[in-house]
């Protein structure tokens, strides 16, 4: 879902329900480019069949979790799988034009700030989490994907390769992901983060 203050929206934006329909287009296209069944890609995700035919019909909104395990199935990234839903991102990424992801159920919010762009291998996105919020996913989207975590406020708590990390303020945190990662935002603070991802 996408998300911005009045203030910085542009009257040519896309609303949320436009840029959900088209994720669902997109998440349909990608099952029908593989040539599977909804019965193989619930198999393959883990995720119920009901489920995906209602996400790719646009009757439900993915939540961080759900997404993660598609993005897995289709070896992309997030950030990739949105990008793909808009027009080819430009050179300058004006900070009104960023598109916002927001996952209210679990208090995630994810700020595209440099989009994927062909012939790139890096992201950036800008992360926060609300007081509590807690999202684990169950692998990287592509094996290997490179990760610096910079905390910009609060403390996160990360969990990659099996080993706790609690991120500070200011720390950094670098690692290729293999596996398992947990997001948590332990504290009653709300924590907010930059993430570098280059794919391998």
């Amino acid at each position: 879902m996408r998300s911005t203050d009045d203030s910085a929206a542009a009257p040519e934006e896309s609303g949320p329900a436009e840029i959900e329909g088209r994720l669902a287009r997109r998440l349909a296209g990608l099952r029908g480019e593989r040539g599977w069944s909804l019965d193989e890609l619930a198999r393959r995700a883990e995720v119920s069949r009901s489920t995906l035919s209602r996400l790719e019909r646009g009757e439900i909104s993915p939540t961080a979790a759900l997404l993660g395990r598609l993005c897995a199935v289709y070896g992309r990234t997030m950030s990739r799988l949105l990008a793909e839903v808009e027009a080819e991102p430009p050179q300058l990424v004006r900070a009104e034009r960023q598109e916002v992801w927001v996952d209210r159920a679990s208090g995630f919010t994810r700020r595209s700030v440099s989009p994927p762009h062909p012939g790139l291998r890096g992201e950036v996105v800008q992360g926060a989490l609300r007081g509590g919020a807690d999202i684990s996913y169950d692998g990287p989207p592509v094996p290997g994907l490179e990760q610096h975590i910079w905390v910009l406020e609060g403390v996160l708590e990360v969990t990659a390769g099996g080993h706790v990390h609690e991120v500070r303020a200011g720390d950094c945190l670098r690692f290729r992901l293999w596996g398992p990662s947990r997001f948590r935002c332990a504290g009653p603070e709300p924590v907010r983060y930059a993430l570098l991802i280059v794919l391998p």
